[in-house]
């Protein structure tokens, strides 16, 4: 039953083949097997089985909420959620229970869902690898899977395999890790470099960023407020469009957000890609992309060549310059939004009181680590009097650009980009660690922030294993609110691909039980 879609999961609950609270006590006793992934910071199983003892009551009446009534899901520690603890994985935080829930919990809660948990990440969200949290960093369930696991084999000869575990990208990891595992259905991350598209690629599940101002952001604790998106893990890309139905459409607490009433996102099954033409950027093709990626990429794009559809190669010339773009803006947002942790309405305080001036600085010592300082010292650099009109000001203009370099080529008729999400599969943890946290980030956001900046939709989707049997995912971008376009179409290439289920069989040796869908019988757990 784990294994199923969320939709299939969906019938079997109307159904009644299963009830909310078996589903629920499944994903906990999962969680509990799978903790030493470090997936989650909190488990919220009370609320989690009082919500199915509900949702059960509801569902003999006859009366479920929806599609999503009954289902597991989990949400990235940096939504807040009322009456649990949310920490942003910094001390800062630790300890801080809201009083509201974030729109989108709000909204997962109306519909019935049974809130699993909050997922790890890197600390507020700044990272590529759910590694600078303080909880520890996350591990990628591929790591224990039978796939990598054999290959692993064949290759060395009695090293530690343990020690040589996997990261899940970041900075949503925990929910990606969650939803790979298996632990929940769903998940709700955020996006504001690649923050979602990254870890899905990596876990081997599908991340959706939509459009910037069709979901809300109120409650999803700010990093950069122009570029930051609610993002949305999942198992496969129709899971993503449910979700995705139920988050859209405005909302009075966040200005930023569409007027316009949304309709339910329902996807058309396409058969005939012909009248598409897709975008192939040149830009993309850089030095530093493996070749096993780029090989999937170009195999991709014959892929809708052989069915007819139009590929052509297109230029977003302001490319070579985002990266260093999006860290002005990005550092420079953050520095502001960062002031607001000052130790005088919430989060941590620290205990001196020689002065004002003495706290608030103890108080953001103690409470950011090197990585948030270090970014809000850049960001005020940038913000500086005399360094305003050079770094910030420049930084918008040239956003500007690459924004239109996407309008351009959406307007010479591309209806979706297809580019790489990651330049290579997931690293070991020791490979990853042997950089500090800004060239990393510089290096894996080089796909996934020129979307951000420009405000598109995107979706990353895996698409086969690598040599190594490891997930490699790759990117769809479409116009501006053209989500279910570009639904629809990472739909079709998800069916024509059919990318391989992950096997965990050691991971959870005795919990053979979980899985009796026939149809993912490259599950079935021995």
């Amino acid at each position: 039953m784990l294994g199923r879609t969320l939709r299939e999961v969906s019938a079997a609950l109307k159904q009644g083949q299963v009830s909310p609270t078996e589903l629920c006590q499944r994903c906990l006793s999962l969680i509990k097997k799978t903790k030493f992934l470090n997936a989650y910071i909190t488990v919220s199983e009370e609320v989690a089985l009082k919500q199915a003892e509900e949702s059960e009551k509801r569902y003999k009446k006859g009366l479920s909420l929806g599609d999503l009534d009954g289902i597991p899901v989990a949400v990235k520690d940096n939504f807040s959620t009322a009456g649990i603890e949310t920490t942003c994985a910094s001390n800062m935080l630790k300890g801080y229970v809201p009083p509201y829930n974030a729109t989108v919990v709000q909204k997962l809660l109306d519909q019935g869902a049974l809130l699993m948990g909050k997922t790890n990440l890197d600390e507020f969200a700044m990272g590529s690898g759910s590694t600078d949290g303080i909880f520890g960093p996350v591990k990628n369930p591929w790591s224990y899977s039978k796939q990598y696991r054999e290959k692993r084999k064949q290759k060395s000869h009695g090293e530690n395999e343990d020690s040589d575990w996997l990261i899940t990208g970041g900075s949503s990891g925990g929910s990606a890790a969650a939803v790979s595992a298996f632990t929940c259905f769903a998940a709700l991350g955020s996006d504001t470099g690649g923050s979602t598209r990254n870890p899905a690629a990596h876990c081997g599940v599908v991340g959706l960023k939509p459009s910037y101002g069709l979901v809300s952001r109120h409650g999803l604790i700010p990093l950069v407020n122009s570029m930051d998106v609610p993002g949305i893990l999942t198992r496969c890309v129709d899971d993503a469009a449910i979700v995705l139905g139920i988050l859209a459409g405005h909302d009075p607490k966040d200005s930023t957000t569409i007027q316009d009433p949304v309709k339910p996102f329902t996807l058309p099954s396409l058969t005939d890609v012909s009248k598409l033409c897709i975008g192939i950027p040149k830009e993309y093709l850089t030095p530093e992309l493996s070749s096993e990626v780029r090989s999937l990429w170009s195999k991709a794009a014959n892929l809708f060549e052989s069915e007819g559809a139009k590929v052509i190669e297109v230029s977003l010339p302001h490319t070579s310059y985002s990266i260093v773009c999006y860290h002005v803006l990005c550092t420079s947002e953050v520095a502001s939004n960062m002031a607001r942790f000052d130790g005088l309405e919430y989060g941590h305080r620290c205990d001196t009181d020689v002065s004002t001036e003495a706290m608030y600085a103890a108080t953001r010592r103690e409470g950011f680590n090197d990585v948030v300082r270090e970014r809000i010292l850049s960001g005020n650099f940038f913000l500086l009097k005399e360094n305003y009109e050079n770094y910030f000001v420049k930084a918008q203009k040239v956003r500007r650009l690459i924004a239109r370099d996407f309008v351009n080529v959406f307007n010479s008729g591309v209806d979706v980009l297809l580019t790489p999400t990651t330049l290579s599969e997931a690293v070991p943890h020791t490979e990853f660690i042997r950089e500090d946290n800004r060239t990393r980030s510089a290096q894996d956001d080089i796909f996934t922030q020129a979307v951000n900046m420009a405000g598109l939709p995107a979706v990353s989707v895996p698409m086969a294993l690598s040599s190594q049997r490891l997930p490699i995912g790759l990117q769809f971008i479409g116009r501006a609110f053209c989500d279910q376009q570009l639904l629809t179409v990472a739909k079709w290439f998800e069916k024509r691909v059919q990318f391989p289920v992950i096997q965990l069989q050691e991971l959870m040796d005795d919990c053979s039980s979980i899985f009796e869908n026939e149809k993912l019988a490259s599950v079935s757990l021995k």
